[in-house]
């Protein structure tokens, strides 16, 4: 097949004809584990670190950095009463217990510093938790807005520049280290400048110049302060592309492409210290890439032979904390219901008799979780849905309350309140868009949950994954452990069978007799471009009637010809000229917010004043520090297939560009295919890699931890 699905030029709308893309695409960072693989997996958080890998070595630069206001003030307030959970129950780790050689050494380091160190001692078996109401009070109230994080005091900032002089980096990075370090970040660098690597977009080599700097020849590649650094680096690195732990092997791989001496021993000091935490779970049957199915038939084979035992793992504390206490918090829901015996379809039967239900389909699909929400209102249960995106929400759905985004129910902005523990206010819970959690978001979400509350996890298990760490969605799907229900609705017209094809792994031709799908074929880069700018001005709006903000660009990677800032600043020359005098920007501007790491946000600029750049965006208006614009802040008439994962638009113009196969696979295609409501353009430039993308190319598996936890929590008797 030379072309992709859909039709070619001679009979699409007037300006819709045939052209060629050639852009530099994104892959995995390089000094990310191979596991990472090479997909623009989690471009959303990785963005920042993109700009500090084109830095040559040296004293680092200012990195993009996102800092979290009001609503990541209230995640860490979720996060900390997680903790202050996890530190109630007692009892030793038991898994660990098939370790032997170099494993056995390290799990040794690991309970010796179990006694004294919080992050060495955190993880324990569970224990019976106190019981909670399964109904808050009845007067539930919204917590008020947490403030915003307290500015660095003037001496905090002082010493850190000095210390920052003495070693050659810029004074400019002083904010970020006492942010990533605390206000004795000037001590913790003096005693081990390594630290550096904390403050993300540092990169070793200008960790180890600053290094060099402060501690002349005292400063060697072996030295276990470096070690250390590096290992918690290389697994930062890797949850960046969804990882939540990595093997040994991986780590010690690449502490060897820094020139650590002896690998093996920098990761036991690494354990030793409390700095990184090792695992061994006792899992009988690895997960593959591929879906479900293919978890089934490998869980099915490893019945028939047990193999060998896995791997050990080792990870940072914040997410080995986030999927135990998520594995727990789902536990718990599925122990405390009271199955009731409902009428109705599958699924509704499925949730009354259920804590935790999986719900899986496509875009039709989701109508039956919305059916199924209504109908227990009816029945007198408190109900919420919740979405991805806001955008997504409907102007009868933000009226109602009956439905809200994700980011605004964690946050206290929307939503019911909650009871004097901080539970939701809420009998069931439909979460559509699952695949888009990622694990803390997760454990968050299942710990703000009274007992006894009905949990339905609904979403599509082909599309990409989370932006941030963890795979929540397809661990529990894997894990076995509770229902799921797959819908038999199939998407309709051109685009849906387009789209379920792909699912399946092939690029069919579909007949499309109102241009629901149309190629443009290109050249070069310069011709994608021209191409994309006039199908979103022109094209699209002329044959059928969408204004341009109704249609969404999505490429490969942020980075290249064809990349999403050439493509922006080619959209904004068009469709909002300006001189750009609020930071680049102008009212009109469409832009992608990043509130927190991981989480994008569309919306339109409204104006700025001294404070910082007024948004409107799916939440409502926002307004963006005028010192984190630069970091926090891009152009947003084009988007990453990462970024558009939880969203939906009238139109979509999916620009492939020539040198991207790489980092093109089955989900990506899939992904950014299915956005498209209405119309799809595909500026086609891959020649024969899509559908072979399509037809070969996996997302690579993340590494995670939460399908064994769940499979040890709540396997049957016997299935052990």
């Amino acid at each position: 097949m030379t072309e992709p699905a859909g039709e070619t030029s001679p009979e699409a709308p007037e300006d819709m004809d045939r052209e060629d893309v050639g852009q530099e695409g994104e892959t995995a960072p390089e000094d990310a584990p191979a596991a990472a693989g090479t997909t623009d997996a989690s471009e959303a958080t990785a963005e920042s670190a993109e700009a500090s890998a084109e830095e040559a070595p040296g004293a680092p630069e200012a990195p993009e950095v996102s800092e979290a206001q009001a609503e990541l003030a209230a995640q860490r307030e979720l996060r900390a009463r997680i903790e202050a959970r996890k530190a109630e129950k007692s009892g030793p780790v038991t898994s660990g217990t098939k370790l032997s050689g170099t494993a056995a050494d390290l799990l040794a380091a690991v309970r010796a510093v179990e006694g004294g160190s919080a992050s060495g001692g955190a993880f324990f078996a569970p224990a019976p938790e106190p019981p909670r109401s399964t109904r808050p009070a009845e007067t539930a109230v919204r917590p008020p807005a947490p403030a915003a994080p307290a500015a660095p005091t003037a001496g905090a900032l002082a010493g850190i520049r000095e210390v920052l002089a003495r070693g050659g980096a810029p004074e400019a990075l002083a904010g970020q280290v006492v942010g990533a370090l605390g206000e004795q970040a000037a001590g913790a660098l003096t005693e081990d400048p390594w630290r550096l690597l904390a403050v993300p977009g540092v990169r070793p080599e200008q960790a180890d110049g600053f290094a060099r700097a402060l501690l002349g020849g005292a400063c060697g590649p072996d030295d276990p302060r470096r070690a250390v650094a590096l290992t918690v680096w290389l697994l930062d690195r890797a949850a960046l592309q969804g990882h939540t732990a990595l093997t040994l092997d991986e780590v010690a791989a690449g502490l060897a492409r820094h020139q650590v001496p002896d690998p093996e021993k920098a990761v036991g000091t690494a354990v030793s210290e409390g700095a990184v935490l090792i695992f061994q779970e006792e899992d009988e049957a690895p997960r593959e890439p591929g879906g479900d199915e293919a978890g089934e038939a490998a869980a099915e084979d490893a019945g028939a032979d047990e193999g060998p035992a896995e791997p050990a793992l080792l990870g940072l504390d914040r997410y080995a904390l986030a999927e135990e206490s998520l594995a727990d918090g789902l536990a718990r829901l599925v122990r405390t219901v009271t199955p009731r015996e409902w009428d109705g379809g599958e699924l509704e039967r499925a949730v009354g008799g259920h804590g935790l239900v999986l719900h899986t389909g496509g875009e039709a699909a989701r109508a039956e979780p919305l059916e199924l929400a209504a109908t227990a209102r009816e029945r007198g249960l408190r109900v919420l849905v919740t979405v991805h995106d806001a955008e997504r929400l409907t102007e009868e759905e933000r009226a109602s309350g009956t439905t809200v985004a994700l980011a605004a129910l964690l946050s206290g902005t929307a939503g019911p309140g909650r009871d004097e523990e901080g539970a939701l206010a809420l009998d069931l819970l439909v979460v559509l868009d699952a695949p888009q959690l990622d694990v803390e978001t997760g454990a968050m979400l299942v710990e703000a949950l009274p007992d006894g509350c009905r949990l339905v996890l609904s979403g599509d298990p082909e599309v990409l994954g989370a932006a941030g760490p963890g795979a929540v969605f397809a661990d529990a799907l894997a894990a076995r452990v509770c229902p799921r229900v797959a819908s038999r609705r199939p998407d309709p017209g051109p685009l849906g069978e387009l789209v379920s094809g792909i699912g399946v792994g092939e690029l069919n031709q579909v007949e499309a007799p109102g241009k629901e799908v149309v190629i443009v074929p290109v050249r070069d880069a310069g011709e994608a471009v021209h191409r994309t700018v006039q199908l979103v001005a022109d094209s699209v709006p002329r044959a059928f009637g969408l204004a341009p903000e109704q249609t969404r660009v999505i490429t490969v990677g942020h980075g290249g010809s064809a990349g999403t800032r050439a493509l922006n600043t080619a959209l904004k020359q068009r469709l909002n000229p300006g001189p750009g005098r609020f930071g680049g920007y102008d009212p009109g501007d469409r832009v992608a917010y990043a509130p927190v790491p991981g989480r994008t946000v569309t919306g339109t600029v409204l104006g700025a004043d001294a404070e910082g750049l007024r948004v409107r965006t799916g939440d409502g208006e926002v307004l963006v520090p005028k010192e984190r614009v630069e970091s926090a802040l891009r152009h947003g008439w084009a988007l990453t297939a990462h970024q558009a994962a939880g969203g939906r638009w009238p139109a979509v113009v999916v620009v492939l560009p020539g040198d991207a196969a790489p980092g093109l696979s089955r989900p990506w295609v899939y992904t950014a295919f299915g956005r498209a409501e209405r119309h799809l353009s595909v500026v086609h430039g891959v020649d024969q890699a899509l559908p072979r993308s399509v037809a070969e190319v996996l997302a690579p598996a993340r590494t995670t931890r939460l399908r064994p936890l769940l499979t040890a929590l709540l396997a049957e008797p016997g299935e052990e």
